[in-house]
């Protein structure tokens, strides 16, 4: 409960104090982007995870997708799918959802292997996710199992940022409303198949990048406070 009263920073410290020597430990130690940052020097990460359900303590993250935007622009060249392998089957309902089998989960490599390359993408930057809660608590799951802390990082959530527009706006939220294909129309944004890792993290840079050119004339310029919801 303590912890959400505590800066950033604060938190970045309290985990490099229980991390173990290794990956985790090189991660916190690196410095967090400060808040006032020009968002036009920022290296911000857009991510997203399929998991096989909402649950970080018993469900399993199945793969991970990544791109960067450099000067507020999105650096294809970036991009980066993993698939993760489990131990045990993917259930059924997950797997109707993200469309990823238990054959294809098995040509991927362990959550093991995979956590060291997502924290050395990540470290030093800015975190963009629609619904943070999903990769933020997946990640500092992980993390607390392999390597003894949690997992802190700057982030921009475009859900956050949607609410705070439609309340700004005076727009009563609907079922659905806030949900990152249905956002996307709204600024005349193509529809992707939704449920693949890589696509849903482009799907929200782009998402992210027409909300910041709605909330600012130019955004480029802002400070990263102007859009930092954690």
């Amino acid at each position: 409960m303590l912890n959400r009263f505590l800066s950033l920073d604060s938190l970045r410290k309290k985990a490099l104090s229980k991390a173990a020597p290794g990956i985790l430990h090189d991660y916190l130690e690196t410095p967090l982007t400060s808040k006032t940052t020009q968002c036009d020097d920022l290296v911000i990460v857009s991510l997203d995870l399929e998991t096989t359900g909402l649950d970080p303590e018993k469900d399993k993250i199945l793969s991970f997708g990544l791109v960067e935007m450099r000067h507020m622009t999105i650096r294809l060249e970036t991009a980066r799918h993993q698939l993760i392998s489990i131990d045990g089957e993917i259930p059924e309902e997950s797997a109707v959802i993200h469309q990823i089998t238990d054959d294809q989960a098995a040509t991927g490599i362990p959550i093991e292997a995979a956590m060291p390359e997502l924290l050395q993408r990540l470290a030093g930057k800015v975190m963009l996710v629609h619904y943070a809660a999903i990769e933020q608590n997946f990640i500092s799951t992980a993390c607390q199992k392999l390597f003894g802390a949690p997992f802190v990082i700057p982030t921009i959530d475009t859900l956050v940022l949607a609410q705070r527009l439609f309340e700004h706006r005076n727009h009563t939220v609907q079922p659905g409303d806030l949900r990152l294909f249905n956002l996307r129309p709204r600024y005349n944004l193509p529809n992707y198949k939704a449920h693949n890792a890589l696509s849903d993290a482009l799907a929200t840079a782009e998402l992210f990048l027409a909300m910041a050119s709605d909330m600012v004339p130019r955004p480029s310029q802002c400070r990263l406070n102007r859009f930092l919801t954690r």
